[in-house]
Parts: structure tokens; C-alpha cells; sequence
């Protein structure tokens, strides 16, 4: 009887965000450079797990950059494909930084984080 095992490698907490994001890569089938946007469902502080139209192969290297409201690069970064899942309508890609590591951590992981408030109790129990 043969047994699966997933080891869990994450380095963090993922944060679920929708930040726009650019991937370009060559595909190495057709030889097209390849230029997509999409947005993240996730973010963690080493990698995202983003939605793409056209997703790129397991093991490639992509450039991905995360867009300001202005279109604009806030952090460029060179990642690699770990899994892709092709559903029609959500297709997504787990993507490894490559390099950037700490700009990533500093400008798009740790902003992503959920801000948990704390309210005071200022009421007594007469009052419930």
C-alpha cells in the first residue's frame, strides 16, 4: 500500500489580496514572447499564487511585476512556476521568487497583512 505525502514548504503566512500584476516569459513551444496581465489571489513572503489568462509552463522563469494604480512597477521580480491549475475560469500559477526577496517582503507581503482591531469593553454587565 502506497502512501502520498505533501510536505508543507511555505516560509509564511499567505495573505489573500487582488494586487495587479504583469508575468512576461518566452514560451518555449512557440518561441512568442508572452506578456499578460492579472491580479494575485494570495500573496506570502516568498511568492504568490496569481491569476493569468495564459499561464506559462511548471519550472519556467518569468518576470513578474506588481502594478501600482498607475500601471507602474512597484516590485519587479524574476520568479519561478511551481504548479499551475488550468480551470477555464480561474486559471492560476504558484510562483517562487527568484530574487527581490526583500523589497517583496517590505513593499508587497507585509502591507498585505490583515490589520486585526481590538475594541475596548467600556460597558458593564447592568448594560446587557
Amino acid at each position: 500500500m502506497s502512501q502520498n505525502y505533501t510536505v508543507e514548504q511555505r516560509s509564511g503566512p499567505r495573505y489573500v489580496i487582488s494586487l495587479p500584476v504583469r508575468a512576461e516569459w518566452d514560451d518555449d513551444q512557440s518561441g512568442e514572447h508572452v506578456v499578460v496581465e492579472g491580479e494575485t489571489e494570495n500573496v506570502g513572503p516568498m511568492g504568490a499564487l496569481v491569476h493569468l489568462s495564459q499561464l506559462p509552463m511548471v519550472g519556467s522563469r518569468v518576470q513578474l511585476a506588481v502594478l501600482d494604480e498607475a500601471r507602474s512597477a512597484r516590485v519587479q521580480a524574476v520568479v519561478e512556476v511551481l504548479r499551475i491549475e488550468r480551470n477555464p475560469g480561474q486559471p492560476l500559477a504558484a510562483l517562487q521568487l527568484m530574487n527581490a526577496t526583500e523589497e517583496w517582503r517590505g513593499l508587497i507581503w507585509e502591507p498585505s497583512a490583515p490589520h486585526l482591531q481590538t475594541y475596548e469593553k467600556d460597558y458593564d454587565v447592568e448594560d446587557l
